[in-house]
């Protein structure tokens, strides 16, 4: 059954692409922009485009400005006849959103003569206001992490009402992964006597992870964003790591750092700076792995699919649609795989930091 539901998102996907591209049909199909705009943040949420008019969840804009906090929808934005200053383009404001202007999902003041500046095609002299707003990225943050909480908390209520029984319905889906990740991640790769205490973390983070990659993957909504593909996500799940690392290090980790055992002496000053690098080297590695794995299966998916744009045929889509079906059953596997890596290298980390020294 899951092989037809990819199937299914897989076709809806292009036919949605099909949609939104019928109203620029004299316009040069720009495979990059197409990719950019679908991997990007933005403060709507997309659902279709039928007929020249677009569908969209508007996401509330929060700008901390000189004149105080101003909230508003974002059809004030998305959708008006853009402006033009040379190649590029933008959208006024209206109504409560007049007076602003967005550029590639970036809002900005305009200037006492109305008119957003550009240099070099970046937007130059304008003043750029503090945004807070909820974004598709944010909303999806939400829903994965309430579907995170439902699971959760039904497997707990479960076994708070039946004792230790054997599972049935979700609990018996859920409970083998979470004793994977207790005994295989948690207790193999730090002290037995220490492990207990971070399994939930590394629990929330596995299914986290794993569940936001599975939405990532849907092409409609609930799906189609591209949480984990956001380095700005990653690398807080990479923090809490850190901080982890950071705050649990005992005398023997630190002690690795700043006296290497075997080194001599004059080396210290060439060993100490590299291994204090290494500390944040850890959690870098995992905030770019999970980025850009995530991000690559998007780019690749949406790259076959505009081999029907660029080819201006929709027979194409014979050959791009079961390749892009393809990439998205093997995205399944990634999804998983990138969850349990994540949660795995975290608590090989962590257990370096805690570990007792042999001596």
């Amino acid at each position: 059954m899951k092989y037809f539901a990819v199937l299914f998102c897989s076709i809806t996907f292009s036919f949605s692409v099909i949609a939104s591209e019928e109203g620029h049909e004299k316009e040069d199909f720009n495979v990059s922009e197409m990719i950019m705009h679908h991997v990007k943040d933005a403060h709507e949420w997309h659902l279709w485009t039928l007929n020249d008019k677009h569908v969209s969840i508007y996401l509330p804009i929060i700008l901390y400005t000189d004149e105080g906090l101003k909230v508003f929808s974002s059809s004030h934005f998305y959708h008006n006849e853009p402006s033009h200053e040379g190649e590029n383009h933008y959208y006024k404001g209206t109504g409560p959103a007049e007076g602003y202007a967005m550029f590639h999902e970036k809002i900005y003041k305009l200037d006492d003569s109305g008119i957003l500046h550009f240099e070099g095609g970046h937007v130059h002299g304008n003043i750029k206001p503090l945004d807070f707003s909820i974004t598709k990225n944010v909303v999806s943050l939400f829903i994965g992490s309430f579907l995170v909480f439902i699971i959760m908390f039904t497997c707990a209520r479960y076994y708070k009402k039946n004792g230790s029984v054997a599972p049935k319905g979700l609990s018996k889906f859920i409970e083998p992964l979470i004793l994977f990740v207790q005994d295989e991640i948690a207790k193999t790769n730090i002290n037995e006597k220490k492990y207990k205490k971070f399994v939930p973390f590394l629990l929330t983070i596995f299914f986290f992870i794993w569940i936001n990659n599975l939405l990532g993957l849907i092409p409609i909504f609930p799906g189609s964003a591209n949480l984990t593909g956001n380095i700005t996500v990653t690398f807080f799940l990479a923090f809490l790591t850190l901080i982890l690392i950071l705050v649990n290090g005992n005398k023997n980790y630190w002690g690795h750092i700043f006296a290497p055992p075997g080194v001599p002496k004059a080396l210290l000053p060439i060993m100490i700076p590299i291994e204090i690098v290494g500390i944040f080297t850890k959690p870098f590695a995992l905030m770019i792995r999970l980025f850009a794995n995530i991000t690559a299966g998007h780019i690749i998916i949406l790259a076959l699919i505009s081999i029907i744009f660029i080819n201006k045929n929709a027979a194409w889509g014979a050959l791009s649609v079961p390749m892009a079906l393809f990439i998205s059953i093997l995205e399944l596997l990634v999804a998983a795989l990138q969850a349990y890596l994540f949660a795995m290298l975290s608590a090989l980390f962590i257990g370096a930091a805690v570990e007792e020294s042999h001596h």
